[in-house]
């Protein structure tokens, strides 16, 4: 038997119908746009960004020689401390150079503290160590009142203000068993963790800002969301249209 027909066999691949070949065709050409929309902007970032240090590296940078070379003056190791104080308060951080990182903030701190204060600084270090393995919960008073200690006594070490988020964290980041020496191990591993955590491509799509966000933040988080409902819409509306056109009724 003859069956010209095609039932209910549809293929968005071979559209059978006019209907279905325009269909397909709108589908291809909003997927288009937002695909262009989506990794356009991605290769046009990857073109025109460019390494840019953050003022931290830019210190470390001006300090290292000095301090490898085991030859820092006072304000040095105060900046070389700053600095690595810098990564370590971001929040992924490989354990080995995290490892590498406390080495070194520990040891610039321990050089900074006055010949005769080394003693007791080591032992009030060490003190903090154990109530912090021992406590519960990081509310507890003793907990909190030593940390206080060491905030004010490092931000003094250190040059840096009390309410400064660098001298909040420098407690947390001291080891007692890290502090006498800076390792060859980390000497040699520094600068390549200093470069990935504080230089980042940035370029003028980054740093201008619109609606107070950073440029491609809204892009992404905001433009293209507007967009995709826009595209559903567009293609609620093309459907429609091309029903009346060809005087298809639901």
């Amino acid at each position: 038997m003859d069956d010209s027909s095609n039932g209910y066999h549809i293929s968005f691949f071979k559209p059978t119908t006019p209907q279905a070949l325009a269909n397909r065709n709108m589908v291809l050409w909003l997927i288009s746009v937002w695909f262009i929309a989506i990794f356009g902007f991605q290769f046009l970032l990857w073109v025109i960004e460019k390494p840019t240090p953050q003022p931290a590296y830019l210190t470390f940078q001006n300090v290292w020689e000095n301090v490898e070379k085991d030859s820092p003056t006072s304000k040095e190791l105060q900046e070389f401390g700053q600095s690595t104080l810098s990564v370590l308060g971001k929040i992924a951080i490989a354990e080995d150079e995290k490892m590498a990182l406390d080495n070194a903030f520990s040891w610039s701190v321990y050089q900074l503290t006055t010949d005769s204060l080394r003693a007791d600084f080591l032992l009030k270090v060490q003190e903090f160590e154990k109530l912090k393995a021992d406590i519960e919960s990081i509310s507890d008073p003793g907990y909190i009142a030593e940390k206080q200690v060491l905030i004010t006594e490092m931000a003094s070490i250190l040059g840096l203000s009390v309410m400064d988020v660098r001298a909040k964290i420098a407690p947390l980041e001291l080891s007692s068993k890290a502090m006498k020496s800076m390792t060859g191990d980390t000497k040699i591993a520094l600068p390549g963790i200093m470069e990935k955590y504080l230089v980042h491509n940035q370029s003028f799509l980054t740093d201008w800002k619109f609606l107070g966000f950073p440029f491609h933040y809204f892009y992404t988080a905001v433009f293209l969301l507007i967009l995709f409902i826009g595209l559903c819409l567009l293609y609620c509306v093309k459907t429609d249209l091309l029903n009346a056109k060809l005087n298809i009724v639901d």
